[in-house]
This record gives C-alpha cells, structure tokens and sequence, in this order.
C-alpha cells in the first residue's frame, strides 16, 4: 500500500475532507509514471493526475514524496515538482476551507472543480490574460499593450530556466507561486540581458499591479514579493541633438535609399511638429488640418494641442502619394488594416534605420524617434521658451506640468519659437 501525504480539513464533527498524494508507475518500463491526487470525502473517492511525471527510482514510498536524480538537470525539475506538489495541497487546504466557510454541503466533486477553477483561472498568464481582455473592451488599448509586453518579458524569463523550485513546468506560474526570490531573479536576468533600469522598473510595477488586484479579489494573500526589486524611476540620460547634426541629418544624401529616407523624413516631421510623439502623428487625420494649424489631442495624456503647418512639414508630405487612408501622414496608408500593428512595425523598421542613418552622421547615441522630441525641446529651450512650457525637455519629471503651463499658453508663442527653430536649419 503507498504510503500517503494527508491534508486532513474538518467540515463539522462528522465529516472530513482528506487528500492523499500518490505515484502510479508507467506500464512500459523505463518510462515516467504520474503522480496523482487522491481525494477523499463522504466515503466517495476520485482521483485528479497532475501534470507532474517521474521515473519509479525518483519516488520516496516512505515520504510519498519525489526525491533524487541522476543529474544537476534532473535533481532541479525534481524539486519543482516536490515544491509544486507542495503549493497544490496549500491550495486544496484553501478551497477546502473556502467551501467550508460557506456553509453549505459540498461533495468530492464540488472540490475537484474548485481545484481546477483555481489552477486554469489564477495562474499569473490567465489572470493577466483576463485583465488585458478587460481593459481592451474598455477602450484601453494602450495600456493593454503595455500589460501584454510586460506579461511577454516575464514569460520569456521562465521559458529560460532562470526559475528552478517555483516556476511551474508549462511556463507559467501560479499567481501564490510569485515571491521576492522569484522577483529578484528576474530582475536579475533581465539586467544579464542589458534591459534598461526604467524598463525593469515599468515591468515589475504592471506585475505588481496585476498582484495587488489578486490580492484585492482575495485571491492570494499578500505576501510582498516585490520588497526588494527597484520600482523608482531613473532621470533618463538626455538624449537631444544640437540643431548642427538636425542640419547634417536633413542634408543627408539618401538618393537610392528610400527606406532610410523615409525613416529621415518621418524623424524630421516629428522634429517639425514640436516634438510630436510618433503614435500622434500616425493617427493625425487628414481633417485635423485646417485653415493651416494641425490640431489634435495626445494619446497620452488627453490633451489638445495646435500647432501650425509649415513648409517645411508641407515639403515632406509632398514627396509622398496621397494617403489613401484618413490619415495625414504616410505611416498607416491601407484602410481596414490592423492599424496599431502597421503603426508599432512601422515605428521599429523606421527606429531600427534611425541607427544606420547615426552611423551616417557619426551620432554616438541610440538614435531614434523619440530623439526628435527630446531634439526640440533643447533647441526650444535655447531659444528662449521658458522653461516652465517646455518643463525640462516636455515630460521629464512632471508631464501634467507640462501641459497645464502649454493649456495656459498662446500657441501663438510657441509658433513662433518653432519658425525660429526651423529657420536655422
């Protein structure tokens, strides 16, 4: 008779609840058998099969318990799955006393489903998976990116192997499975890789967003696996160009080379445009063009803004066809496409050519589109707009201060700062 592990969880003076872990061998020798959960209540007695497979020799019969390994390799995968078995029967323990506190009769059954409900539903992949869908249904298309880019970082970091004991053999992780060792090791393989500080900390903060909401729904306890990673944010390096290397990018010859002039181009209007971030200027509309002013709400923040049209800006829409699309610019040029897909591969093949043209003009930072806006806000600056419209380069520390000085502003003023700005080029 296997010897058993019992979880035993009083439902009144009568009754009880017990749950028993097994090992049940392969048929076929030399294969891995299952491990299994036995469980069971009012004399009734079902069986659930883990997912979690080993060989006959790596099963503790006085334990009950998996144990050893041939290998470094194989010692690992064993104690993720003990320390997984472990965090199941927790689980178990909670459901049990969940469906007790409710007070109402409960059959074997009822706890198999509470079990399974538990494990598909409150992994971090499904929760977060479930929070992105919300938060797209609610319009929050922006911010359902940036969950799905964190979601992704963190599931490349298990798919790596960078987690032994914890992580859970199908790459994902149980939201109770997210602790400070799991945290702080995957801040340390993200800064192995090069990752930036502010992107580590912009990552671990929507972890730990997703985590607070659990915690909130009474999911998890809050254990505070996040008490030992960075989630500040860094004064980023200014990243601006001198209005000299603006010229010597403007006169660039790039004839024959039409996927680094486009990528010149699109630079040089977002320059023109005060700095326009790129996901603006790819969904200005043609009707947001009037009586010479473009006028337009950043996605960002909400708030409205007017500039005026240029030649300079009129010059680089008048080397391409007319869009066929309601946008402005040449970026999304097909209606009825994936618009945010053609947006975001448009903004990394122009960022990824933004590097060549810096070989070009021997530019010794990352240059990119983002530079553009940073670029004017210094040439702004030296032009005298005072430094509370432009708040250190627009959105350094304080963003929201920015743009109640600009709300307050006479556009009129930056106007003409930006003639003057374009004038010397």
């Amino acid at each position: 008779m296997l010897t058993q592990i019992m979880y035993l969880v009083e439902k009144n003076a009568i009754q009880m609840a017990s749950i028993k872990v097994k090992f049940r061998p392969s048929t076929i020798e030399g294969r891995e058998g299952t491990i299994y959960y036995q469980i069971i209540h009012e004399r009734k007695v079902r069986q659930l099969l883990s997912p979690y497979k080993i060989l006959p020799e790596e099963w503790n019969e006085n334990r009950a318990t998996p144990t050893g390994g041939k290998d470094q390799e194989r010692r690992n995968k064993i104690a993720a799955i003990r320390e997984q078995i472990h965090l199941d029967l927790e689980r178990f323990h909670k459901i049990n006393r969940r469906i007790e506190a409710r007070g109402i009769s409960f059959s074997v059954d009822d706890l198999i489903d509470e079990f399974n409900i538990y494990v598909h539903e409150y992994s971090l992949f499904n929760f977060m998976e479930n929070i992105i869908a919300r938060l797209k249904l609610n319009g929050k298309v922006r911010t359902a990116e940036t969950y799905k880019a964190a979601l992704n970082s963190f599931r490349k970091f298990l798919v790596s192997g960078s987690m032994d004991a914890r992580c859970r053999l199908d790459a994902d992780i149980m939201l109770d499975n997210i602790t400070p060792d799991v945290m702080e090791r995957y801040e340390a393989w993200q800064n192995l890789r090069g990752v930036l500080p502010n992107t580590i900390s912009f990552y671990t903060r929507i972890l730990r967003a997703v985590y607070n909401r659990a915690v909130e729904y009474e999911i998890i306890e809050n254990r505070n696996p996040f008490r030992h990673v960075y989630t500040g944010v860094d004064k980023t390096i200014k990243r601006a160009l001198p209005l000299k290397q603006i010229k010597r990018i403007k006169g660039l010859d790039l004839t024959g080379k039409p996927h680094l002039d486009y990528a010149r181009d699109m630079f040089l209007m977002s320059f023109f445009l005060r700095g326009m971030s790129f996901i603006d200027m790819a969904f200005l509309r043609k009707t947001d063009l009037k009586n010479g002013y473009i006028t337009y709400r950043r996605r960002k923040t909400g708030q409205q803004l007017t500039i005026k049209w240029t030649k300079e800006m009129q010059t680089v829409l008048d080397k391409y066809p007319r869009n066929a699309s309601d946008y402005l610019l040449p970026i999304i040029k097909t209606p009825g496409n994936n618009e945010r897909y053609v947006y975001r591969n448009a903004s990394y093949t122009i960022n990824h050519n933004l590097k060549t043209i810096a070989d070009m003009t021997d530019i010794n930072i990352p240059l990119t589109l983002y530079v553009a806006r940073h670029s004017w806000a210094s040439a702004a600056k030296a032009k005298g707009i005072p430094v509370g419209v432009i708040s250190e380069g627009m959105g350094h520390d304080s963003e929201t201060t920015t743009l109640i000085y600009l709300a307050s502003l006479d556009t009129s003023v930056v106007d003409r700062a930006n003639s003057l700005i374009l004038a010397s080029l």
